[in-house]
């Protein structure tokens, strides 16, 4: 377990050990950069992960509680195949609601294929009935079998065919910018693992000294540890402030069932960004003790 003297070095700082690593310079504002831009962008690939959560649920739940029943018979027992139909449906556990389409609302769907002087008389259109779904009681297999006997015209559309791919996209958005946040933790790691071998080599000939006056290899790694760690996490935290503005300056949807026009988190959920800066100074903190370590057994 660490000592507290060893904690509060790290946190607050050591002014000799400090010297050991410039002040300033390329590694310095290489650094801040890399840990600000990939801060920023992992801001949106937790937002996208978010949003294609959000948007499976929503499509599952508006389509798992909707059902379309279609009634295909000659137009002089297609109204009263859709009464029958009515009947049996008002009888059906987890029905909630069903009702009949009338001739304008078929005409409204039809209009943006065939326009809107569409006569339905001169096109062989299946009468529409919409069902409104208590999917916990809703037995679907069962329903198809009343309505096979009594409505021979009738198929019911539970919706399951257009659920289970659209679920399965935004499973896969969900994957894939959670698979863009390891590869930003990565990207990460290897600039500050670059900018941490460069100020060790630039500063061999300190670090050489350091160690004839009597300074250990764990004191020098230290030095630079704290000071990479420290400004990863400075940086992620400037671009998590960044990408979080950028967030809440984009315009919100008219919908919930939108993607780009839902990227945002909700509620308590805006305070997970900034877990960022924290994971920035952890993946920064390894990724520098490993590079000292090797560093200093080559300056060995």
């Amino acid at each position: 377990m660490a000592k507290p003297g060893a904690i509060r070095t790290f946190l607050f700082g050591d002014r000799h050990a400090d010297r050991v690593v410039p002040p300033s310079g390329f590694t310095a504002q290489l650094t801040l950069f890399a840990a600000g831009a990939m801060a920023f962008l992992a801001v949106f690939a937790l937002a996208l992960a978010f949003a294609a959560g959000r948007l499976a649920q929503n499509w599952g739940q508006e389509l798992a509680g909707t059902a379309t029943v279609r009634i295909i018979a000659p137009p002089g027992e297609a109204l009263e195949q859709s009464q029958t139909a009515l009947r049996v449906l008002e009888t059906t556990a987890g029905v909630a609601d069903a009702r009949l389409l009338s001739d304008e609302e078929q005409r409204a769907l039809l209009a943006p294929w065939f326009g809107a002087e569409l006569s339905l008389e001169s096109l062989p259109v299946p009468r529409l009935i919409t069902l409104d779904l208590s999917p916990s009681d809703f037995d679907a297999a069962g329903l198809r079998l009343r309505l096979a006997a009594e409505v021979p015209g009738a198929t019911l559309d539970d919706h399951g065919r257009w659920r289970a791919p659209l679920a399965r996209a935004a499973g896969r958005l969900r994957a894939l910018a959670w698979g863009s946040g390891i590869l930003i933790a990565a990207s990460v790691a290897a600039i500050v693992t670059l900018a941490a071998n460069a100020a060790l080599s630039a500063n061999a000939q300190v670090v050489r000294v350091l160690r004839l006056i009597g300074a250990t290899d764990r004191y020098i790694a230290g030095a630079f540890i704290r000071r990479f760690a420290v400004r990863a996490v400075l940086g992620a935290l400037a671009g998590t402030i960044l990408g979080v503005i950028a967030l809440a300056l984009m315009p919100a949807g008219a919908g919930a069932s939108g993607l780009l026009t839902g990227l945002s988190f909700t509620g308590a959920g805006w305070l997970v960004p900034f877990s960022i800066p924290v994971l920035s100074g952890v993946v920064a903190l390894l990724a520098t003790a490993a590079a000292a370590r090797k560093a200093l057994r080559d300056l060995a």
